[in-house]
């Protein structure tokens, strides 16, 4: 791999539209997308956890391929353990993907916002402070849905229309009842359902997400490194016809399932099993 690929990380699929927008923006630049599957689901476990297998995951990475950004595509992970990856990788550059809460309490008229998340993240006091330093009199109401992370890491893919809304319905009508104007997808996992949460808020309710912010970071980093040399001298077919350089690192023992191999094919990645 000649050039210096971005890493990403989640527990699972919910990172894969930031690296995959990513890679609309910037298609020279490989991709690496680790997958902890044996770790999976990250919201239940606590910070000191996180950010010990974080330290190994990325060690491990680190070792193999020579990286320079590292997007940690987890709200929770970011929240939890973003600090102590900077602190032991003090020549990487961490991207984290924190909940969009700034925008959201900004724009809310009424100044009660919704959260939707998984447990760990709704229990950490960041995403409260965050929302009381743009305006002090803005209420989060939080809502953990470990049921619909596991909903789109295992059955999403094979899901239709019909089933995507039934599985968010319930979430949107507790939010009506608590007279919100505003939604922040708190999980990355949710950005596969952002179709099905504007159809069934907006426009009464608007739903906020941190995708573009997290690419344009991530670029101005690579910029930063003189990373983005090349950029307008390689088109994305080219990018796309060397697939072998964009890896999708799914971790733990056991066979890959079908899932996986229509995420790999749908985002343009080659899987690789850690065990």
């Amino acid at each position: 791999m000649k050039q210096s690929p971005v890493l990403f990380l989640d527990s699972g699929v919910g990172g894969l539209p930031y690296c995959d927008h990513f890679a609309q923006l910037a298609p020279q630049i490989p991709r690496i997308y680790i997958a902890d599957r044996a770790h999976f689901p990250y919201g239940p476990k606590s910070r000191d956890e996180l950010g010990a297998l974080l330290q190994d995951l990325i060690t491990r990475a680190l070792d193999r391929w020579p990286a320079k950004v590292v997007v940690i595509a987890c709200n929770t992970a970011t929240i939890s353990a973003i600090d102590i990856l900077r602190s032991s990788f003090p020549g990487i550059s961490f991207v984290g993907t924190v909940p969009a809460v700034k925008p959201a309490v900004l724009a809310s008229t009424s100044n009660r916002i919704g959260v939707i998340a998984t447990e760990r993240t709704i229990r950490e006091p960041y995403i409260y402070e965050l929302a009381k330093r743009f305006n002090p009199n803005a209420e989060l109401v939080g809502l953990a849905a470990p049921e619909l992370v596991a909903f789109v890491e295992h059955e999403w893919y094979r899901a239709d229309r019909e089933a995507r809304l039934k599985h968010v319905i319930p979430y949107i009508e507790t939010f009506r009842k608590a007279h919100v104007d505003s939604i922040v997808l708190g999980c990355t996992h949710f950005l596969f359902l952002l179709d099905e949460f504007k159809t069934l808020a907006e426009p009464e309710i608007g739903i906020f997400h941190s995708l573009e912010g997290v690419a344009r970071r991530v670029l101005q980093l690579l910029e930063n490194r003189g990373l983005l040399a090349e950029r307008s001298h390689r088109t994305r077919q080219a990018a796309e016809e060397s697939s072998s350089e964009n890896l999708l690192i799914v971790t733990g023992a056991g066979p890959v399932s079908e899932a996986w191999h229509n995420f790999s094919k749908t985002y343009g990645l080659t899987i690789e099993v850690w065990e």
